[in-house]
């Protein structure tokens, strides 16, 4: 005879959470956000630089990387 482990894996669903965008309910269509417009206004945040980490760096204009001392 097998002996068999009994032990059941216990599923905690996760807490809802409020769109970052606008603080609606998430959609599970569109998780973490709302809706097709809050994640679209969040995707141009991200494309035009607004979330950023920032740097000592000095940026690069010609886009060749920056020269070390």
């Amino acid at each position: 005879m097998t002996h068999r482990n009994d032990k059941v894996a216990k599923i905690v669903p996760l807490k809802a959470r409020p769109c970052p965008a606008c603080g609606k309910p998430e959609a599970t269509e569109f998780g973490p956000f709302c809706s097709r417009r809050c994640a679209d206004l969040d995707l141009g945040r991200w494309l035009n630089g607004e979330y950023r980490i920032p740097t000592d760096e000095k940026p690069s204009l010609d886009g060749e990387p920056p020269e070390e001392d």
